[in-house]
């Protein structure tokens, strides 16, 4: 049994698991933190000018992006660019940089620069720089002696004649070629846009452990996305004697490389960590002591050169950039346990020796409790639900969530922290997705039991084909209610598939059979009714398809789950009453731990439904779409017409033909707050896809679980991790049942002598 002292609650308190690993300690500066974004920001008018404060200047404006030189196509540097006869700078340059493409007649004298204290560039880059007419000055580099040429005295590897591997090779040649560019913009004038001969990047020499299974899930974007929709994603600062960056330069998410080499750092802000698009950063050749932990949340990095600083130290947060192929850290005094590493197996060994000793964050406060409305009556009807994909065991590869170490990957820690948290919410009915057959038979229907909980599960249709060992790994849906307070009088499967191809008015339809049959997702339905009060109550789970490229599949997947919930609805409507509701006693009246059963209330009679739509409804699960997709507009308003932009030009019989319609007066629980932040948190896709549903016309909200602390996510680039077992988070909303309108009895008076009948 697992220990869960771990999640005691009080005051301030969570009950996250403490994450507490023998690990290497760590005394780290104290930073500051700052807000971090999840998603790119687009770019428009109100972005800041690199030279500027933020305001609403538009880049367009300066001559430094406006040259009408015919690469408004492409990603562009700060300077350089083939052909270019004129490149105006708006730094505060003395004159317009003057480009040669051959890069000769280079001895022109460069004016010293002038030192600028921090507060002069805590609001502006404000560079006082006379630039001749050639591209390349004399200035001599601003580093010193401690900037090392040929490794760290001391190092055990600095003496080595011949490198040990092409991986280290390579990152003393990089080391070398970073020494060499001391000049003002040096990257941007060896840039492929200017210099066709330049080679770009290195490999690690290791290859990534390849997907063995797909995770359902939103594709993520790439960072070489940005580049689609801005005019230049790429910065280069080196050279500029620079001592202090400007917060307004972290408010350009899009940048995909930075270069702020060559320059006087002595530190990096925190707010770095907002850079999350960046695959290059090239930091060499400052004076920097230590890294931010902010540094981790930049996981799509491919190279981080830190050639030639004082960095004796480097954070462990930095075990969550997967995706490093260079990490250059030659010139740097970093303890040699360290240094063997990278220079033995290369930077991937690196990254996870960090990663897997990584204390990590400390545990999030608590998710608010959000008091949406108060119980009038203490003897009202309420009924708790909590929603929550959990992330199936197969999908949780190293390979798909290379930021996460493997401990937190372990499918054993993983199901104890989702365990602890149905418990500790101790919801009512509880809709689980993507839990596979094996984990709902032997550990969570078990498990549960002991909480009082009775469970409803099918797999996707596919585990009909397969051997039962394969079978037992194939995810579904599972629906949970605690059985004292419910008697479970139906459950139903609704198959997507294979209810889209007998439909009579989809027959012969090419999409049905190219689109939605080759997908196996389901639909779980349960009919309960409360044993005290007879009150009958409709829940469903659904996992909808995941790929954003099929919205129309997605939203006929919808449309056949509120189809078959309106059909079995009016069914359950006319279901009889329910004679035998006790809970289950032994003969010697004990109940099932031993312990004297508490007195039931006896049991209320069935309650009884005109229509199905009468019957409150719950609609629990991921539903794979954003509020502004076209099953939202369904769910929410009742009808979708069938022009609707997400069924495309697609033919999918009556829905496509008369559009789709369902009976119930549907909202979501957590609309009352705009829905949460996210319900989805990886590196690559930010977003709400999961919902529950509730029947205004019968339930009202009480309260909602909220989201989770955002200064805790500002080190956190993705889940799952120590605390949060899933890419997904639970929702949990409190519900009152509305009371029925009784019809009123009138008494007429028939006068004496007369029965008096109503």
């Amino acid at each position: 049994m697992a220990e869960y002292s771990a999640y005691q609650r009080g005051a301030g308190q969570t009950f996250y698991p403490q994450h507490q690993p023998n690990l290497h300690s760590r005394n780290l500066p104290g930073r500051v933190r700052s807000p971090t974004t999840s998603g790119r920001i687009p770019f428009n008018n109100d972005t800041p000018s690199p030279s500027r404060s933020p305001g609403p200047q538009s880049p367009q404006q300066y001559g430094m992006y406006n040259q009408g030189h015919g690469h408004q196509g492409h990603n562009v540097m700060m300077n350089g660019g083939a052909s270019h006869q004129r490149y105006a700078m708006q730094m505060n340059l003395g004159k317009p940089f003057q480009h040669n493409q051959n890069h000769q007649h280079h001895g022109h004298a460069h004016q010293q620069h002038q030192e600028h204290t921090g507060g002069t560039h805590s609001s502006q880059y404000n560079h006082q720089h006379t630039i001749s007419s050639g591209g390349i000055t004399n200035a001599q580099p601003h580093f010193a002696n401690s900037h090392l040429q040929n490794g760290t005295p001391g190092s055990v590897h600095s003496g080595l004649s011949k490198p040990p591997n092409e991986h280290w090779a390579e990152q003393l040649h990089l080391a070398q070629t970073a020494r060499e560019m001391t000049q003002s913009h040096s990257h941007a004038r060896n840039h492929p846009s200017v210099n066709k001969n330049v080679v770009a990047g290195t490999t690690n020499g290791t290859q990534k452990e390849s997907d063995k299974e797909e995770r359902n899930r939103p594709a993520a974007p790439r960072a070489e996305d940005a580049k689609e929709n801005h005019i230049w994603t790429i910065l280069d600062f080196g050279g500029q004697n620079l001592k202090v960056i400007t917060s307004s330069l972290f408010q350009y998410t899009f940048l995909t490389k930075l270069y702020l080499n060559c320059n006087k750092l002595s530190f990096l802000p925190p707010s770095v960590g907002r850079l999350r698009n960046l695959t290059h950063l090239d930091l060499s050749l400052n004076e920097l002591r230590f890294l931010p932990q902010e540094i981790g949340m930049l996981v799509n990095l491919k190279q981080l050169l830190l050639f030639d600083n004082h960095l004796d130290t480097l954070p462990y947060e930095m075990g969550s950039l997967y995706q490093l192929e260079m990490l250059g850290i030659e010139g740097n005094p970093i303890p040699d346990e360290l240094k063997s590493i990278i220079v033995e197996h290369g930077t991937t060994e690196l990254i996870k020796h960090f990663r897997e000793n990584a204390q990590g964050p400390e545990a999030p406060p608590e998710r608010d409790w959000i008091v949406l409305d108060e119980v009038p009556d203490a003897e009202q009807e309420t009924v708790s639900a909590l929603s929550y994909n959990i992330l199936c065991d197969k999908y949780c590869t190293q390979s798909q969530y290379g930021y996460t170490p493997s401990g937190a990957l372990s499918w054993e820690h993983r199901r104890e922290t989702i365990l602890a948290e149905l418990r500790e919410r101790n919801a009512d009915i509880l809709c689980l997705q993507e839990i596979d057959q094996d984990s709902f038979n032997d550990y969570f229907r078990a498990s549960l039991a002991h909480n009082d909980y009775k469970g409803v599960f099918w797999p996707k249709s596919r585990a009909r084909t397969m051997a039962e060992k394969e079978a037992k790994l194939v995810d579904g849906c599972a629906i949970f209610y605690k059985n004292t307070k419910y008697i479970l009088l139906d459950k139903q499967l609704v198959d997507f598939a294979n209810t889209a191809i007998n439909r009579p008015d989809m027959k012969g339809e090419h999409d049905i059979f190219n689109r939605v049959m080759p997908r196996d997702d389901i639909g779980v339905l349960a009919f309960l009714e409360n044993r005290a009060t007879g009150t009958r109550i409709i829940v469903g789970n659904v996992h909808v398809f995941w790929n954003p490229a099929f919205t129309d599949v997605k939203l006929v997947q919808v449309a056949i789950l509120m189809e078959a919930i309106t059909k079995f609805a009016n069914k359950w409507a006319k279901f009889p009453a329910c004679t035998d509701k006790v809970v289950y006693r032994f003969t010697n009246g004990d109940g099932e731990d031993g312990n004297e059963a508490d007195a039931t209330a006896e049991p209320g009679p069935s309650k009884e439904y005109a229509d199905g739509s009468q019957i409150p409804l719950l609609l629990c699960g991921d539903f794979n779409s954003l509020p502004n997709s076209g099953i939202y507009d369904l769910i929410v308003q009742g009808v979708l017409p069938n022009s609707h932009e997400d069924l495309g030009s697609r033919k999918y019989g009556n829905f496509t033909r008369d559009g789709i319609s369902h009976p119930f007066s549907l909202k979501s629980s957590y609309s009352a707050v705009g829905e949460l932040s996210f319900t989805n948190y990886t590196p690559g896709f930010v977003g709400v896809l999961d919902y529950i549903w509730y029947s205004t016309n019968t339930l009202q909200v009480l309260g909602l679980l909220g989201d989770i602390d955002k200064e805790y996510l500002q080190r956190v680039p993705g889940f799952p991790n120590y605390h949060f077992p899933s890419d997904h988070v639970a929702l949990y909303a409190q519900y009152m049942v509305k009371s029925r309108k009784e019809k009123k009895v009138t008494e007429t008076d028939f006068g004496q002598g007369r029965d008096r009948r109503s």
